[in-house]
């Protein structure tokens, strides 16, 4: 596959952290031979030195003049929702989303692509603590409050920083497949797969793996047994606690229900059968867990908008 360009876009006083997420990610998305599957830019309205909150300055090498030729444009946050992204920016978003590259808004970043107007009538999400300040500034925008990331096609928003890794892994596996965003969480050792519609505000977001959690080997066992007729009651007489504790500990560790978890399980893996093998369509619908092919096809169709035949004539180029 072709390298993809990205612009990330950088400005003063901006959080350290909420640059490095999008830099690490996307830095770590390798192709089968070890080659960089995106060329990564950052870039700023006010080229040259840039302050951080953190009390040590950054360099932005590039002006907004490479989000020309980006295929991709990452805004990683914004500093005050009450401070409106200056003109040239804005202007900026709205020519490279014009010319099709795809415009993310992560965590803050959000505010940037509504007060461009990207996000008019759209739906959207950004950081829970913003979300009254958002709803105030930009009503016309359609948001769920409660979600990771929502992927619009050619506009994506997230939620806070984790939520913003999440989204970036998204992205990975949508343009360069699972096998490749899997990798990429290996590295920064973090959850492979968080579906967008999953809950932003949860409990628990770092998984307990201490050992001995019996809640945890329970969930690792369902990932290992996804054939068999997996239900709350199963898993939670495997994990050794009621229906009720295992349900309310399920929601808290996930935040998501059991049934939608073992479906991005079983969809994960069968992504990986197509992208690695050339078993058909029917085994791996049967490896993954799925009571069908035709089960299969529908529920890759919703998730992936598009077929599993397609989806492996895709991604199979991409890693021989």
């Amino acid at each position: 596959m072709s390298v993809i360009r990205v612009g990330i876009v950088v400005f003063d006083q901006i959080i350290p952290f909420h640059l490095s997420v999008p830099c690490a990610v996307f830095e770590k998305a390798l192709s089968a031979d070890g080659t960089p599957l995106y060329q990564l830019q950052v870039c700023s309205a006010e080229p040259g030195q840039l302050r951080t909150n953190a009390g040590f300055s950054i360099v932005a090498e590039h002006s907004l003049a490479v989000l020309e030729r980006a295929d991709m444009v990452i805004v990683p946050s914004w500093n005050d929702p009450d401070v409106p992204p200056p003109r040239q920016l804005t202007d900026a978003l709205i020519q490279a989303h014009r010319r099709g590259a795809k415009i993310i808004g992560l965590c803050m970043g959000a505010f940037v692509l509504a007060a461009a107007g990207l996000l008019n009538g759209r739906p959207a999400t950004t950081h829970w603590n913003w979300m009254a300040d958002f709803l105030r500034l930009y009503p016309s925008v359609s948001v769920d409050p409660n979600v990771l990331y929502v992927d619009d096609g050619d506009i994506v928003t997230s939620a806070g920083t984790a939520a913003s890794i999440d989204c970036c892994l998204h992205l990975v596996r949508q343009q360069c497949g699972a096998e490749t965003a899997n990798s990429v969480a290996r590295q920064l050792v973090v959850p492979p797969h968080r579906q967008g519609g999953q809950a932003q505000f949860i409990e628990q977001p770092v998984y307990n793996t201490v050992s001995g959690d019996r809640f945890m080997q329970a969930l690792s066992w369902a990932s290992a047994h996804l054939q068999e007729d997996l239900t709350v009651d199963v898993m939670a007489e495997k994990a050794c606690m009621s229906r009720r504790s295992f349900t309310r500990r399920f929601q808290q560790t996930t935040g998501t229900t059991v049934t939608q978890w073992l479906l991005n399980q079983r969809l994960a893996v069968a992504q990986r059968f197509l992208e690695k093998t050339d078993q058909p369509v029917e085994r791996i619908a049967q490896e993954s867990g799925f009571t069908s092919a035709l089960s299969m096809r529908r529920h890759f169709q919703q998730q992936f908008k598009t077929s599993p035949s397609l989806y492996r004539r895709e991604f199979r180029l991409n890693v021989e």
